[in-house]
């Protein structure tokens, strides 16, 4: 008696979530592409530089440790670097 039910609803629950994966899938597809690499601030910068705008260009936020600036500085001077379209970077180590 229960199993005609117990069909009907898992045959519900697999067409509901079909139609979910679909819809996502169709998202995932039709977004816009992003570059690996994070997108920096780009600007209108200010005469003199504040601490804001400092943080806005490396991406993190105003108060943030040193460290996590140094690392921001690096990837932000890596990825800006005129001999990284190819050719190897010998004048860069790695820390």
């Amino acid at each position: 008696m229960e199993s005609p039910m117990v069909i009907g609803a898992a045959v519900a629950a697999a067409a509901m979530g079909g139609r979910y994966f679909l819809t996502a899938w169709q998202a995932f597809r039709t977004r816009p592409e992003v570059p690996l690499l994070r997108r920096f601030y780009h600007g209108g910068f200010e005469k003199v530089m504040s601490r804001r705008e400092a943080a806005l260009i490396l991406g993190v936020r105003e108060r943030a440790v040193m460290d996590k600036i140094k690392e921001a500085h690096r990837r932000v001077m890596m990825a800006n670097h005129p001999g990284r379209r190819g050719q190897p970077l010998s004048c860069i180590q790695d820390q």
